[in-house]
């Protein structure tokens, strides 16, 4: 695990790493990069609403993670030769509109949304983990390494919604259902389209 603020750097350079399942890693990063692209896009949205609040130092905090995320899904892109999804101008768009919807209902409404968008990713990644070990694991070991960390920083952010309220936001159960079966969506269009 790399230190604190280390970026995660790709060793290999140059053409598509060889031997790996072109088909598997490319849906992987495809929907990696579209749900990075979409946490950026809520955190930008709440941001835009409480920015100025108390909480906007916290979601900048996060916001700050998830724009390392996108970076390197950017990056793994390139190394992997993997089109994005045709979706994302709609992710640009439900991703700010989720987000400053949720901040408008305040600071515990925009944790909730920061749990169930959170806890989503991070079992979403928890199943890619297990597909890439039952493949291989010393072949997928980069890919491991990156999707592990990126699994623990999300795991952080759903248990700083938390301790900031989230449970106690309006209808949070309501919410966190629909919230998280728009993600279940999402992953599912992303990794296909």
């Amino acid at each position: 695990s790399p230190a604190a603020g280390a970026p995660l750097r790709l060793c290999s350079a140059g053409p598509a790493p060889q031997g790996v399942d072109q088909a598997v890693v490319g849906r992987i990063i495809r929907v990696d990069h579209a749900g990075e692209f979409g946490a950026n896009r809520i955190y930008a949205g709440q941001m835009a609403v409480l920015g100025r609040s108390s909480v906007g130092p916290v979601i900048q905090q996060m916001w700050n993670q998830e724009k390392e995320h996108l970076k390197k899904f950017n990056e793994l892109m390139v190394a992997y030769r993997v089109r994005p999804t045709i979706l994302l101008p709609f992710w640009n768009v439900a991703g700010f509109v989720l987000g400053a919807g949720s901040a408008l209902l305040g600071k515990k409404g925009a944790m909730a949304c920061t749990v169930a968008v959170e806890e989503s990713i991070s079992d979403h990644y928890n199943s890619q983990i297990r597909t890439l070990v039952e493949e291989d694991p010393e072949k997928y070991k980069e890919l491991l390494q990156i999707i592990k960390q990126f699994r623990d920083d999300e795991r952080e952010h759903h248990d700083t919604g938390i301790e900031h309220d989230a449970e106690a936001a309006p209808a949070y159960s309501v919410l966190k259902a629909a919230i998280q079966l728009g993600c279940k969506a999402a992953i599912f269009l992303s990794e296909r389209i």
